[in-house]
Parts: C-alpha cells; structure tokens; sequence
C-alpha cells in the first residue's frame, strides 16, 4: 500500500531514494518480503538482525525492566507496601505491612502484582482505568528505588545489553539528576516574568551548586556500567560496544519558577559535561501545569536557547490525541514547540493532523530538518493512536525525516525490534524506508561532530568516492571520520548493513 510511495518520501538524507538498489539491497528487500508473507515471528527474526542505528527517545528509568526494579529493590533492603504495591524506604525496617523486597521475590502473588503495577503487563482497560493513567502512575511504585541514582549504571548496563542484541550502536537516555537545591531556589525566589532577571538571580544565588552532583552522576554511572560489563578487558560484554549520551529531562508539570530553574541548571549542565548532550521536557502532555503553562514554557526555551545556543533541544510535543483535552490544545504544541521551542527534534508528534494549518506545518518541519520520534507501542498503550489514526503515513508523505524508538520499553514491556515489526506490519514500510529511518536516528542524533551525510543525501565530500563502510577508507575521509563522533557511528552503520545484505536472515 505505503511501500514504493514511502521509500522516496521519508526525508532527508535522501541517497537511498535516489539511488538504484545495490543486489545486496534487493536481495535484503526481497528477504523482508518473504518474511512479511510468513508472519510476525519470521518478520520478528529478520528485523531482530537488522542494524538499527539509535534509540533516540529512551527513558532510562522507564526502560528497565520491572524484574530488575525488584532485584535491586531486595539488595537494597526495601520494603514492598502490600496494599498500595509499592516499592517503600523501611522506617527504619519492614514492618507487617511493608514486606522485606526479599521477601516479595518468594511470594509469586505478591511479585506478579508488584511487576503489573510498575508495567503495563496483564494491563486491561476498564471503566475509569484507562491506559494513559496506569502508563504514568506505573512509575510512583518504583520510585523509593529509582529516586537515588545508586543503580543508574546498572540501568545503563541493563538498556545497553538489550540494544546490542538487536544491532544497536547507540542511545540517547533521558534522565533527572538531583535538582532539589534549584527547586528550592527557585520557590524561595518566586516567579518573575523577566527570564534575564530571574537567570541572573538563580545564578548569583548558587544555582550552579548542583553543578558537581549532577556531573558526578554520570560519570559514576559510567564507571559503574564499565565496571559491570567488564569494558576494560577482553571479556568485555557486547553492550559495551553500544555508546551513551545523555538528555537532562525538565518535569514539565510544576510550577513555573521551578521549570525554569531545572530548565536553566540543564542548560549549564549541558554546556559544562560532555556526556550531556541536550535537554527534554517531560510529563505528562495533557497535564494541567503541562497545558495551561505550555506557551510560557516554549518562551523560557526561546530566550534560554539564545543564551546557551550549542545546546540541543528534543521536545516532547504533540502527544495528545482527540478527547484527551480541549480541541484547542491540539492546535499548537507541535508548531510552537519547532518554532518558538527550537526543538531539532521532537517526540511523539501525534496530533499533528489536529494542529492550525497542518499540511503547511508537515512542510515547514520538512524543510528544517527537524526529526519526528515515532513511538508507536507507546502512542497505543497512552492515546489509544495506532494504525489509520497514527500520523506516521503524513510525516512521510510530506518528506519529515522520521525513526522509530521505543520510549519506555520496560513499562511497556517492548524492545526496539517489536516497533520495527509494528511499523512493517501496520504501515507496510519497504526495505529501504526502514534502512532510511536507520539512517536517520545517526544522522538525527546528538553526538557531536559533522554529519557523514549533507541534508540533500550526498556523502561528505572527504568521503566521496569511498565504499561506505569501508574499513580502510582514503585517507581525508579517515581524517574526517576521526574528527567527529557521529560520521564515525554512521560509517560503522554502513558497515553493519553491508554484513546484514550479504546474507540477510530468511526462514526457508
């Protein structure tokens, strides 16, 4: 239905629609075709082995998976509250009605309900439990454990093993380090509407004191995730191979002063550590601080952006859907979040059909570039969106660079291949638009340095001539390589296609 039309139209860069089809990539689309033919398990087994390129809307604390959650709630010593299923801090021990976590792991009924409660497992809709609302409380019973960052490098351990058993090269994890000294900065000071005045303020009285802690996170995280897989040493686990980024979530849903604030400490973060490639505004979309404050939002990241301009902005925009809010919050979120939030990316983006004059929207988010994170699991399980209903054919269609990602898989209990089978399977996506979308989640990536691929498809000039993939290039394509990050990854993707059409998975 979607497949030739689609392959041509999936956005910039375009080589691959403007290109004729090597054998290797005929012969790995008429692979997929076959495996479309024989059902989701033969079509699971092809796209398990394709690369995959990044991740890039990942929720670390949402993709763990909720059997972890209770293994490392049980080291921990907490508590379980039976009645309310949650993870608790003992005070200072388990009493009747909080059990010891080692405990909850020998009784199968109380563990069973502790997993459905921090997962969307065994979920069933019913009258007054709808998906969005378990989808987001599944998160306040963990989060006596995920509160601390203690177990952050077991979490990344955890994302990057599942990644690199699906061909995965890299993620970009959204995650909220400490920022309760600028919180309460920021209520001590108050709100004010001038955004220069108030970052003078929150600066001239300490808001940089986070600074070390937050840095420290990560960088113990690493160590810790290093330490775990055994990076440093030829036993090295293949998770190791899976690089990280992080994006610095801002929760959206509270007060302005306190927005602003975490907006502005995840500035400085970012523009002081390396492994903090940009910032994200999380939440709930259709929640009440979300929507009455959300224009006021996208002004403070208008003037934040201003004064931090080499740090990347990834919105989550337009996750909201028909009955969910007003029809007049579904007119903007999107168009103000590219226009006035400068977001490069943003995710989700399933409204856009509903926003003011939609089809010239679709073409502007064309023609800048800015990337659209599909995640269609989630757009199910939290909006009831998929199929006919999801945008993903607009996007499309209109020339919007796409890629799929997960959002929180361990809540949704997913991997990045299930939304590979989905896309192939509701959207009847081709060989080369999904090899497409692979190319975009790099190309759309944060990791720093030029892009081996120009906005209309043609390869770096040092590069021009060279066997992509190749693993000894000229030698001012090897310079070039060197020099940035991220044509390094998309050198190594090309590579890791060039393996997979030799001989792509086929079930005979």
């Amino acid at each position: 239905m979607l497949a030739s039309a689609l392959s041509a139209l999936i956005g910039v860069p375009a080589l691959m629609a403007t290109t004729t089809a090597t054998p290797s990539e005929a012969g790995a689309a008429q692979a997929l075709q076959q495996a479309r033919q024989q059902g989701p398990l033969a079509l699971h087994q092809f796209l398990l082995a394709m690369p995959k390129g990044a991740d890039l809307h990942m929720h670390l604390t949402g993709a763990v998976y909720a059997e972890s959650f209770m293994a490392q709630a049980a080291d921990d010593q907490l508590c379980v509250d039976s009645a309310k299923l949650m993870l608790v801090n003992p005070q200072p021990s388990c009493t009747n009605a909080n059990v010891a976590a080692g405990q909850a792991l020998h009784n199968q009924n109380l563990y069973d309900a502790m997993i459905d409660a921090m997962s969307m497992r065994a979920f069933v809709l019913t009258p007054g439990h709808n998906g969005h609302d378990q989808f987001f409380a599944t998160f306040s019973h963990a989060n006596a454990l995920t509160a601390s960052p203690k177990h952050v490098g077991d979490w990344i351990a955890e994302v990057t093993e599942r990644a690199a058993t699906q061909n995965e090269q890299y993620l970009e994890l959204m995650y909220t380090p400490p920022f309760a000294h600028a919180a309460a900065l920021a209520h001590r000071l108050g709100w004010q509407d001038d955004f220069a005045a108030m970052r003078r303020q929150l600066l001239a009285n300490g808001l940089k004191d986070e600074l070390p802690a937050d840095r420290q996170v990560i960088t113990q995280a690493l160590a810790q995730r290093t330490q775990s897989q055994h990076c440093d040493s030829p036993a090295a686990s293949a998770g190791c191979a899976v690089q990280v980024r992080m994006l610095y979530q801002v929760l959206r849903g509270a007060p302005p002063e306190q927005v602003f604030a975490q907006t502005l400490l995840g500035f400085e973060v970012a523009s002081a550590d390396p492994h903090w490639v940009g910032i994200n505004f999380v939440m709930a979309e259709d929640g009440y601080l979300s929507m009455r404050d959300y224009s006021l939002q996208m002004r403070m990241l208008d003037y934040l952006h201003q004064q931090y301009p080499k740090v990347h902005i990834s919105l989550h925009a337009g996750e909201l859907a028909p009955g969910l809010v007003p029809p007049e919050g579904l007119r903007f979120h999107i168009r103000q979040a590219v226009e006035l939030g400068h977001a490069a990316r943003i995710g989700h983006g399933v409204d856009v059909m509903y926003e003011d004059q939609p089809l010239q929207l679709l073409k502007e988010m064309a023609a800048r570039h800015t990337l659209v994170e599909i995640n269609l699991t989630s757009n199910d399980v939290i909006l009831g969106i998929t199929g006919q209903d999801h945008p993903l054919p607009f996007y499309l269609r209109y020339g919007v660079p796409v890629a799929l990602s997960t959002d929180d898989e361990g809540v949704s209990r997913i991997d990045l291949t299930h939304e590979y089978v989905r896309a192939v399977q509701e959207f009847h996506l081709d060989y080369p638009t999904l090899k497409q979308m692979v190319r975009n989640s790099l190309t759309y990536s944060f990791l720093p340095g030029a892009s081996l691929w120009s906005n209309e498809g043609q390869l770096a000039s040092p590069c021009i001539g060279q066997t992509l993939g190749a693993a000894q290039p000229g030698s001012a394509c090897q310079t070039f390589l060197r020099g940035s990050a991220k044509a390094t990854a998309q050198w190594e993707l090309e590579h890791r296609f060039d393996v997979f059409e030799a001989a792509p998975p086929a079930l005979n």
